[in-house]
């Protein structure tokens, strides 16, 4: 079943047709941008509503809750990628590789040529899987702590905007390159895509 996945090797024929690469300074601008308004549009709602001062927090509960909210998104960012990894894995068998730079963390396959329907499944596997984590984390603390909740409003913020690559490549793969022989080869920061040449 994995070996109808992907390819080891590019068939011939195979012509590359669109590359997406997050290190480079024009994709590093739009997706930096694209996250901020993401986050925004999700963060600034869902927070405005929520009286913060009510319950007495003093500054100390605000530094832990702060605290909270760094070592989460540490932790989140590591988790993100292994769900991107747990899918491949789970898919291809294949060696994972994983990275950081300033301005994208990433896991990759990029000994392989992965189809297109596992190109979606990978992509989306942290969006699918954090966004009910922290919506349901943040129904439930909504009634039970407001600077909690915050946190969790926050989180979810941070997770759709930083999701920003991998919506984008989805919506790519649904809307543009619907070609059933497409190919993806994903080094982490780069996605490469190839098609069969038309003759």
């Amino acid at each position: 079943m994995k070996a109808e996945n992907f390819c080891r090797e590019l068939p011939q024929g195979y012509k590359e047709v669109y590359r997406i690469d997050a290190k480079s300074r024009k994709w590093s601008i739009i997706f930096t941008v694209g996250s901020f308004i993401m986050a925004l549009a999700i963060i600034l709602p869902c927070l405005v509503a929520v009286d913060f001062g009510g319950a007495g927090w003093s500054s100390t509960d605000i530094y832990i809750a702060a605290a909270v909210l760094i070592v989460s998104i540490v932790v989140y960012i590591i988790a993100h990628e292994l769900t991107h990894g747990i899918a491949y894995k789970a898919l291809t068998g294949s060696k994972l590789t994983f990275g950081i730079s300033l301005t994208v963390a990433f896991c990759g396959v990029p000994d392989i040529y992965v189809n297109r329907k596992t190109a979606l499944i990978a992509l989306l596997a942290p969006f699918t899987v954090f966004s009910v984590v922290f919506c349901a984390l943040a129904a439930w603390l909504y009634f039970v702590n407001p600077v909690y909740y915050g946190v969790a409003i926050i989180l979810l913020g941070l997770h759709f905007g930083g999701c920003i690559g991998d919506l984008f490549t989805a919506i790519l793969l649904i809307f543009k390159l619907k070609n059933g022989a497409l190919l993806m080869r994903d080094t982490g920061p780069e996605q490469t895509f190839y098609l069969p040449e038309v003759s």
